[in-house]
């Protein structure tokens, strides 16, 4: 049985832990271990770990930077941290960011934080389990939290 690790923060204003720990339990039967940092800046090494000492396959880390441009460095800095603890441990980790700014009121944000969670626990759980239908979805422009656009009509 294969091991995913929920990792999400405190500084998010929605718990999108929850949600992807939702969307995995209705879409796959797995060992799911979770854990809460206050910010997004400590995602990395709380991926690494899930990854390393927690024997994770996978990990989800879910954060929502804020709309200033200083959060907006973090968020970079966070990113490019994930990306060096995947190469680092050879294995993904779905990095699911929703920036305070993309939507024009809590109501809105509180949506796409939502979609955005479910949706990358469901490609968490095609990476695992269904490869061969991430192939097939290849170029359909697919969009986590928003409408996708669909492939280009030329």
């Amino acid at each position: 049985m294969a091991t995913i690790g929920i990792v999400d923060t405190t500084f998010a204003r929605f718990d999108m832990g929850s949600v992807a720990l939702d969307e995995i339990n209705k879409n796959a039967s797995s060992r799911t271990v979770r854990i809460t940092v206050p910010g997004i800046k400590d995602l990395p090494v709380a991926s690494k770990k899930l990854l390393e000492e927690q024997g994770c396959d996978i990990v989800i880390a879910l954060g929502m930077p804020g709309s200033a441009e200083k959060d907006k460095m973090c968020a970079n800095q966070a990113s490019q941290g994930l990306i060096q603890a995947q190469l680092m441990t050879n294995r993904h980790i779905i990095e699911v960011f929703v920036h305070e700014d993309e939507a024009a009121n809590e109501k809105e944000l509180a949506h796409l934080m939502e979609n955005r969670a479910r949706e990358h626990a469901i490609n968490v759980v095609k990476l695992l389990y269904k490869p061969k239908k991430l192939i097939k979805e290849a170029g359909t422009g697919q969009r986590q939290g928003f409408e996708d656009v669909g492939p280009l009509g030329i």
